[in-house]
């Protein structure tokens, strides 16, 4: 193994782990903050407490909620304006990917200049970002702690991956607190987005012993407390699993980037307005088979994580009890089961296998994937 670099922010972790954000931005240096959210977490609850407790520390703020499901080009412009006009020096972010993704994509913009998709690819980022304190709502995303942001490009219909070290934020706050406030379908949406971002990680031609022992925990974690997080929001045990599993697969792709079903959701999530999470669910198996010839041993590991006795078996049959395994955990918790289902159609699979080519995150998937194989790959999961 060559020298290796991991990434990550100052994380506080842990319940009433929200009212450190206030103390957080001081000791960065902040005097006013944007606080960029979205209206289900205004709703929620938890932008008010961190204005209240910005307020207690004699923080200055402005806000920005005006964010959608898989966020635009056009939302991160005015969240800039709304930075640049409130002469702020530093950002919060609070909720789940969208928001927090928008809140590196406004620092990004606020200090570099131009437009959000000057930055698409890795390492275009050549100025220093505003401080960032990022509070994660969801146990899914991973971006608190991620060099990543994903922004759609509303002309060209697609996702930009945006992928740097810059990105990383200063602190990372995750109260597993905040998870109680989610429904049973988006518990369950972003919990599979987890596991898609522990098994991609896993797998990645960049995985390394540093990124493998938090993508190994969180499979695990997730294995073990997703259904009862979905089936109770009252369950601490499992909010608090989650939590750290999300934070652990967050690190573990942060570091060893992600594969196919990533790069195959975001082509799918710049066309339609659908959730990530239920997109990773229905493709990470159809990848998951299609990568297995790549590194049977590793996801004859993926099997032991996720409470298979594999003692006896040759990896194929571990591999394919581990493929079977995440089908019934998604089926469990209702989890959709084809695109089709989603308005997808035939005659998209071409657009979106181009797009998902070129995405970032196709890079590091473990097999060589030419545009056929995306095409045949989006055709079996409709």
């Amino acid at each position: 193994m060559g020298i290796r670099k991991f990434v990550t922010p100052e994380i506080i972790f842990g319940i009433g782990s929200i009212d450190q954000v206030g103390e957080s931005c001081l000791r960065l240096g902040a005097k006013k903050v944007l606080i960029v959210s979205d209206v289900g977490v205004v709703e929620a609850g938890w932008v008010e407490k961190v204005i209240h407790n910005c307020r207690q520390v004699g923080l200055d703020y402005a806000t920005f909620f005006n964010i959608t499901m898989n966020p635009k080009d056009f939302e991160v412009e005015r969240g800039k304006e709304i930075y640049q006009c409130n002469n702020c020096d530093s950002i919060i972010g609070v909720g789940g990917g969208s928001a927090l993704d928008v809140a590196k994509a406004i620092a990004i913009v606020a200090t570099n200049g131009g437009h959000i998709s000057d930055y698409e690819g890795v390492d275009q980022i050549k100025r220093p970002l505003p401080p960032m304190v990022m509070i994660s709502t969801t146990a899914g995303s991973g971006s608190e702690v991620s060099q990543f942001s994903v922004i759609v490009d509303t002309i060209r219909q697609k996702k930009m991956t945006i992928i740097s070290k810059s990105l990383v934020p200063d602190i990372a706050i995750v109260d597993p607190n905040t998870l109680v406030t989610k429904n049973q379908g988006l518990t369950a949406s972003t919990g599979l987005d987890v596991l898609a971002h522990a098994i991609e990680a896993y797998v990645s031609v960049a995985a390394n012993p540093l990124t493998d022992v938090q993508a190994k925990n969180a499979i695990s974690l997730v294995s073990e407390y997703l259904r009862p997080s979905v089936a109770s929001k009252t369950n601490m045990e499992a909010k608090m699993a989650m939590a750290m599993a999300s934070l652990q697969a967050g690190l573990a792709f942060s570091n060893a980037i992600l594969g196919a079903v990533h790069a195959m959701s975001h082509a799918i999530g710049g066309r339609f307005p659908l959730a990530h999470g239920d997109i990773n669910a229905i493709l990470l198996p159809h990848v998951m088979e299609f990568n297995f010839i790549a590194t049977p041993k590793r996801f004859m590991d993926i099997a032991a994580m996720m409470g298979i006795d594999v003692r006896g078996m040759d990896p194929s049959e571990a591999g394919r009890k581990a493929i079977e395994k995440v089908r019934v955990l998604s089926s469990e918790i209702g989890a959709p089961k084809r695109l089709s289902d989603m308005g997808l159609k035939e005659d998209d699979i071409h657009a979106m296998s181009k797009i998902a080519l070129e995405d970032a995150c196709m890079i590091t998937n473990p097999r060589d994937v030419t545009l056929e194989d995306i095409e045949q790959l989006f055709r079996l999961a409709l």
